[in-house]
C-alpha cells in the first residue's frame, strides 16, 4: 500500500502540478486548498505525511503546524514546508516550529520526493512503541538499554567537544527542565513525579524536542544537548 500524503497548498496549479508528480512517483496524495480544509481530511484520515505552503490566507502554515503538534495524534507527523519564503529567518522559525523540512520555492519536484522518502523511511525505521497507562514504554529491553547509553554518555560529558547548534533552538523553561531530567537519565514516569507533572505532558514535551533538535531517540537528544551545551 503506498503511502498517504496531504499536500496544502492555496494555489491551484501549483497543487495541481505537485499531486500529479507524487503520484507519478507511487504516493496517493489528498490535497486541500487551506489549512482548515487540511484539517478537516485529517481528522477522517490520518495522512502519513503533510506538505504545507506557509503562506496561506486565515491561517498560515505556522499556525496549522501548531495545531498539529499539540494534537497528540499528529505531533510525530513528518511536516514539509513548501514556500516561496527562502530567508534564513522564515527557515529557523520553521524549525522551532517543529517541521521536518524546508524546500522553499521554486525546487526541484525530484528533491521534493527525495525529501517525503528520507522523511517517510526515517519514521518507519522508528521504533514503534506504544504506551500504557503509566505513560511508559512496554519494551523494557530498550528502555534500558537507552538509559545505560545515556549514563555512558554522562560520565564522558568533558570529552564531548561542544559546539554552537546549527540553528537558533528555543526552549521554553518546561522544555528545558524536561531536557535536563532526560540528560540526568531518567525516564517519562520520573520526570513527571519530579515536575508535578503529568506522564502525559512529559512525553509531549520529549516530542518537542525531539522536534525542535531534530533527534529520534532519548539517547541522541542527550548526546545533541551535551554537544551544543543545551543541557544543564
Amino acid at each position: 500500500m503506498s503511502a498517504q500524503l496531504l499536500l496544502v497548498d492555496d494555489e491551484p496549479g501549483l497543487r495541481e502540478a505537485v499531486k500529479d508528480y507524487l503520484q507519478e512517483s507511487g504516493f496517493s496524495v489528498q490535497v486541500a486548498s487551506n489549512a482548515r480544509e487540511g484539517w478537516d481530511l485529517m481528522q477522517q484520515n490520518t495522512p502519513d505525511l503533510v506538505i504545507s505552503d506557509i503562506m496561506m490566507p486565515q491561517v498560515d502554515g505556522y499556525q496549522f503546524l501548531k495545531q498539529l503538534r499539540e494534537d497528540p495524534r499528529f505531533q510525530a507527523l513528518p511536516v514539509v514546508f513548501l514556500t516561496a519564503k527562502g530567508m534564513t529567518g522564515d527557515r529557523i522559525q520553521g524549525y522551532q516550529a517543529g517541521v521536518d523540512a524546508y524546500l522553499p520555492k521554486p525546487f526541484d519536484p525530484d528533491e521534493l520526493v527525495a525529501i517525503v522518502e528520507n522523511l517517510l523511511t526515517r519514521r518507519t525505521a522508528k521504533p514503534q512503541t506504544t504506551t500504557g497507562e503509566e505513560g511508559e514504554t512496554p519494551d523494557i529491553a530498550e528502555l534500558a538499554n537507552q538509559i545505560a547509553q545515556i549514563k555512558a554518555l554522562l560520565t564522558q560529558r568533558n570529552a564531548i567537544a561542544q559546539s554552537p547548534t546549527p540553528f537558533k533552538i528555543d526552549l521554553t523553561p518546561r522544555e528545558q527542565s524536561v531536557l535536563n531530567l532526560v540528560a540526568e537519565g531518567l525516564m517519562n514516569k520520573e520526570i513527571a513525579r519530579r515536575l508535578e507533572t503529568s506522564v502525559r505532558n512529559v512525553e509531549k514535551y520529549v516530542s518537542r524536542l525531539f522536534s525542535k533538535t531534530g533527534t529520534n531517540s532519548r539517547t541522541e537528544l542527550v548526546r545533541f544537548a551535551l554537544e551544543h551545551g543545551l543541557a544543564k
